[in-house]
């Protein structure tokens, strides 16, 4: 039985935060070191990204309203509102998201309606209510109430493969079985300014967006584009246990992420990838650039400059963890699924292109996954340009 994600839709908040102008206020910021100043302008300068997106609308420097909770634009202050106001605003502001991205993946799926729904997982880690966003995506979009309804929380950066994992799951034990997956991260509701490097080093990388998918067994109608779930595998390194995690705070969630961490996944990401090639024989003795595409998630420049290094991957095999951090920043869980839609939205060259993707997380966490990028022969068309398209949501509405 093959099991196929059959769309990919994704989403961010309209509100953008330039680099270089949240790179200003934090470094601009009452109580700052004279290192933690250097610290914030290294960070933010060497991370690769030009824009991120907030559901924060008042975390903008243009913004002014009355009664600031996360920034003050008319002082430049950055405010330090409790982990209840923080999750008061993630309540109200993923739930859009949720909706909305699960909407979009919906629509997109050839061949589905919402009626045809059977299962719904979602996944977050940067907040928390009940009834919770599966519950919430089910009144929205009008599915069946006896759907069956998961939701993963507090896994972190790489919680997107688990979630695809199980529906895979889900569609082996019954191939009519639709699910739909949904993954929202609201990464900049947890941002402060302060002197310890970890805090600066999530504040210069993590943003906000969400990625809905569909995946079934049931047969891919003709001329459709889809990704087969071929296998997927999770590994903890023996090392890195203290050197990311995500712990909960007075005042919003507390990101640990070490400067280590590149360097663990350097020196493991090989063995990491060993058990997930074990599935495939015919890739097991290949160079890995022979892989054509691969779907990094991108931690942080720093991640993807070790994981291409390497595994020896041309620039053009890490165009789309680039360009997803470049364009979107870090968020969290979400943020592979927007480099898997880059790839599925590239021109295809052959009617079966093979995607070997990786997330990390903490623990130190790696979840590995192999994928079968499956085309008509119709719509095959050589050296075509890339896509790149997105939808904002109005989670203030």
């Amino acid at each position: 039985m093959t099991v196929m994600l059959r769309s990919l839709e994704i989403a961010v908040p309209p509100t953008i935060l330039v680099q270089e102008q949240a790179r200003d206020v934090f470094a601009a910021q009452p109580g700052l070191t004279r290192l933690g100043q250097r610290l914030v302008r290294t960070c933010f300068d060497s991370a690769a990204i030009d824009t991120r997106h907030t559901a924060v609308e008042e975390m903008h420097v243009d913004f002014r309203g009355p009664d600031p909770l996360f920034y003050d634009g008319a002082s430049g202050l950055l405010l330090n509102p409790t982990t209840k106001d923080r999750n008061d605003l993630f309540a109200t502001a993923a739930t859009a998201l949720f909706i909305e991205s699960a909407r979009k993946a919906v629509a997109a799926c050839q061949g589905v309606a919402a009626a045809d729904i059977t299962h719904v997982i979602t996944v977050s880690c940067t907040g928390f209510f009940n009834p919770g966003p599966d519950y919430k995506i089910v009144r929205a979009l009008g599915l069946n109430p006896s759907v069956q309804r998961y939701h993963l929380g507090f896994m972190g950066c790489y919680a997107a493969f688990p979630a695809l994992r199980a529906a895979k799951s889900f569609c082996e034990a019954d191939p009519e079985a639709v699910v739909l997956v949904v993954s929202v991260e609201l990464c900049s509701l947890h941002v402060r300014t302060s002197n310890n490097p970890d805090t600066i080093m999530g504040s210069s990388l993590f943003a906000d967006g969400a990625a809905a998918a569909v995946v079934t067994a049931r047969e891919l109608p003709d001329g459709a584009a889809a990704l087969e779930l071929d296998h997927f595998e999770t590994v903890l390194t023996p090392v890195g246990e203290d050197s990311m995690a995500w712990n909960i705070g007075d005042h919003g969630f507390e990101m640990v992420l070490d400067s280590y961490v590149p360097k663990i996944i350097d020196e493991h990401i090989v063995g990491a990838l060993e058990p997930l090639l074990a599935s495939a024989p015919e890739l097991q003795n290949l160079p890995y650039s022979d892989i054509r595409h691969w779907a990094i998630h991108p931690g942080g420049r720093s991640i993807l400059d070790k994981v291409q290094s390497k595994l020896a991957l041309s620039d053009e095999q890490l165009i789309p963890a680039r360009e997803t951090l470049r364009n979107y920043g870090n968020m969290s869980s979400a943020t592979v699924m927007f480099v898997l839609k880059h790839i599925l939205e590239q021109p295809a060259e052959s009617e079966r292109e093979r995607i070997c993707s990786m997330a990390f997380g903490p623990g130190l966490t790696v979840e590995t996954g192999l994928f079968t990028k499956v085309v008509s022969a119709a719509a095959l068309v050589p050296g075509a340009p890339t896509t790149d398209r997105v939808h904002a949501v109005d989670v203030n509405a």
